[in-house]
C-alpha cells in the first residue's frame, strides 16, 4: 500500500461501482415488478364466465388477490356461492 492510498483510502474501480449499481437496479426492479399482477382482472373475468356456466353467481362475489409473503406470492380466490335450497 502506498502512502497516498493509506491517507485517502483506495478508490473503487469504476466497473465494480457500475456492477454494484446494476445489481441494485435489477433487485429493485424484480421487487417492484407489478407485471405479475396484470393477469388478475383477466383471471377474475374468466372465473366468472366458467362458474356462471354451472352456478348462478353474482360477479361481485368472486374476488382474486395476489399477496406477497416473504419470498413467495400467494394467489387467493374467494368465491361466495349462493345457498342451495334443501
Amino acid at each position: 500500500m502506498s502512502l497516498l492510498s493509506r491517507l485517502f483510502g483506495e478508490k473503487k474501480k469504476t466497473a465494480e461501482i457500475a456492477k454494484n449499481r446494476l445489481s441494485l437496479l435489477i433487485a429493485h426492479e424484480r421487487a417492484s415488478n407489478s407485471a405479475s399482477a396484470d393477469f388478475l382482472p383477466a383471471l377474475q373475468r374468466e372465473l366468472i364466465e366458467v362458474i356462471s356456466k354451472y352456478v348462478a353467481v353474482n360477479p361481485d362475489d368472486i374476488k382474486v388477490q395476489l399477496e406477497k409473503q416473504d419470498t413467495y406470492e400467494v394467489l387467493e380466490v374467494n368465491i361466495v356461492l349462493p345457498e342451495q335450497p334443501r
